[in-house]
């Protein structure tokens, strides 16, 4: 018996495993950066030092998803979390004893951002739609979504707080144990059909698609193939760059622009707040409406909507209310490309190889996010601000709507598999 068989409250325990478990560890990792000071302050290695750790953990993380994929495809989500799970906390902890670049690299960028990934959204979200009944995908992928937005959101407080009044080791040590709270999830997710969902008894589903059929019967290679020989996942995984891009220079740099545009700290944190918030509001947004119009459609509305907001920022006068109806706005976009991009992956694939081909488009994601935090920098050092960043973005944005728009939005055809999968 499948997932569409379930009763509702064994989908809300899916629901509450995955996104409770993408909240933990993706706040954990978000968090991170409040130690950078005091790090720099213990260890005496300089900022770029340490931000070689973390950039290392921008791509180690997108690194990890396709093979934790590859591997929850097989055996199930189960393994890749515990392991993740297990990597976070021990490289969180191990990160007040690492007084080198290449110690904080292996506890940072290894470790904790490698853990982040097995037990990431590229095996959550395959787990998610593989437990949940088809109508209700759309929506239960903005939900574990929000999930992460809502831990980044929750824990940084947490953290300013333990920071400040325990010190940054202890600080370090309490997230750390806190990431296990999210050990009973991997027990949820850990299969394609709990006990729960097998006995809740009903009419069997329609037949999947002939090609996803086929798909089912193929090695990890031979879906990797398939997937790369169809245009239009190719076209989504290079749109997801740009998402990456975006939302890495965002995290990185948006304490910076506030700097640039002559406005105080406060604001910058009150924007990072706001930015949070209307992240889990997109989310959610999103989730609902996956289910009502078409996901390549959704995501070129979202690429474009970001850059007319950037080249509205660009122009407008720099005070706290318009950064802060910014912020609001890019929250919106900021991480609502999930649902819609995990979407399009299932219905061109099925689910069977689902964990791994989203993995691949986190991947481009993670190159992407690489670029938009190194560039940056390096833009910044060179002019003397981010406007040149600025207009990458937004022609950035304008490519990535376009390049959604010739997608194929259906079930991929069995004739289009390559001869030899």
């Amino acid at each position: 018996m499948t997932a569409s068989t379930a009763r509702p409250a064994v989908w809300w325990i899916v629901l509450l495993a995955a996104a409770g478990a993408f909240a933990l560890t993706m706040g954990t990792r978000q968090t991170m950066g409040l130690f950078i000071g005091p790090i720099n302050t213990a260890t005496g290695l300089g900022l770029a030092s340490i931000s070689l750790a973390f950039a290392v953990g921008q791509l180690w993380w997108g690194l990890t998803q396709p093979f934790a994929g590859a591997v929850a495809d097989r055996f199930g989500a189960g393994r890749p979390m515990l392991l993740g799970l297990a990597m976070v906390c021990v490289g969180t902890a191990l990160v007040p004893f690492m007084q080198t670049t290449l110690g904080l690299t292996l506890a940072i960028g290894i470790l904790a951002a490698g853990g982040a990934g097995l037990a990431g959204p590229a095996v959550l979200m395959s787990a998610t739609m593989r437990l949940m009944p088809p109508e209700r995908r759309g929506l239960a992928t903005g939900i574990v979504n929000a999930g992460g937005s809502f831990g980044q959101f929750a824990l940084a407080p947490v953290a300013a707080w333990l920071l400040a009044t325990q010190g940054w080791q202890p600080a370090l040590w309490v997230l750390a144990a806190m990431v296990l709270l999210a050990l009973p999830a991997a027990w949820v997710l850990r299969g394609g059909q709990p006990a729960a969902v097998a006995a809740a008894g009903a009419a069997a589903p329609p037949p999947p698609p002939a090609a996803h059929a086929a798909m089912a019967t193929m090695s990890s290679r031979q879906a990797l193939r398939a997937a790369f020989a169809e245009p239009g996942f190719v076209l989504l995984t290079l749109g997801f760059f740009v998402c990456g891009f975006h939302v890495a220079f965002l995290a990185t740099h948006l304490p910076g622009v506030v700097a640039s545009c002559g406005l105080t700290p406060q604001w910058a944190g009150w924007a990072l707040a706001v930015l949070g918030a209307f992240n889990i509001a997109g989310s959610l947004a999103m989730g609902w409406a996956v289910g009502r119009w078409r996901m390549k459609s959704l995501l070129a509305a979202v690429y474009a909507a970001r850059a007319v907001a950037v080249l509205i920022f660009l122009v407008a006068p720099k005070t706290g209310p318009v950064l802060l109806i910014f912020a609001a706005v890019m929250g919106l976009t900021y991480l609502s490309t999930v649902p819609p991009t995990a979407g399009l992956v299932a219905k061109f694939f099925g689910t069977r190889h689902m964990a791994m081909l989203f993995g691949v488009t986190m991947l481009s994601h993670q190159v992407g996010g690489f670029l938009g935090a190194w560039l940056g920098g390096l833009l910044f050092e060179a002019t003397g601000g981010y406007t040149v960043l600025w207009l990458i973005d937004a022609g950035l944005a304008v490519g990535a709507a376009l390049l959604h728009l010739p997608i194929r939005e259906a079930p991929l055809r069995r004739a289009a598999l390559p001869a030899a999968a």
